[in-house]
C-alpha cells in the first residue's frame, strides 16, 4: 500500500465514517474557508489511484466509495511501522512501550489473555 499524507487521511476518515461521497459533499464537511474543489478532487483522484477508493459513474460526475477498512488501514501502516522501525519484531514494539511505561503489567496481562483467547478460538 503507498503511503498516504495527513490531508489525503483526513479525506479518507471522510469515507470510512460517511460511505460512499461525492467530492461536492466532501467540502461540506470542512468550515470556512472551505478547500477549493479542485483541491479536494484532486486528492480524492490520487487516492484512487493508491488503490483506497473506488468509483462508480454517474452521468459526467464520480461517486467514491472507500476500498479498504479503516481496521484493514491501520493494521497495515500498523505492521509497516514495526517493519521499519522495531526490525519486523512485535517483541520489540510491547517492549519499547514497557520501556516507556505506556503500557502497564494490568495492560500486559490483558493482551496475553486476548492472545490466549484468539489462538483457542482459531484451533
Amino acid at each position: 500500500m503507498k503511503k498516504i499524507t495527513a490531508k489525503e487521511e483526513e479525506i479518507m476518515n471522510f469515507f470510512w465514517e460517511k460511505g460512499e461521497l461525492f467530492v461536492r459533499q466532501i467540502l461540506d464537511f470542512y468550515s470556512d474557508p472551505k478547500p477549493h474543489y479542485n483541491t479536494i478532487s484532486t486528492m480524492v483522484r490520487t487516492l484512487e489511484e493508491k488503490g483506497l477508493l473506488g468509483f462508480r459513474v454517474y452521468g459526467n460526475t464520480y461517486q467514491y466509495y472507500p476500498l479498504i477498512s479503516k481496521e484493514e488501514y491501520n493494521n497495515k501502516n500498523l505492521r509497516n511501522m514495526v517493519r521499519n522501525y522495531f526490525g519486523n519484531s512485535f517483541k520489540r514494539v510491547v517492549s519499547a512501550l514497557i520501556e516507556e511505561e505506556d503500557l502497564t503489567i494490568d495492560e500486559l496481562r490483558e493482551l496475553i489473555t486476548e492472545i490466549e483467547l484468539k489462538r483457542k478460538t482459531m484451533k
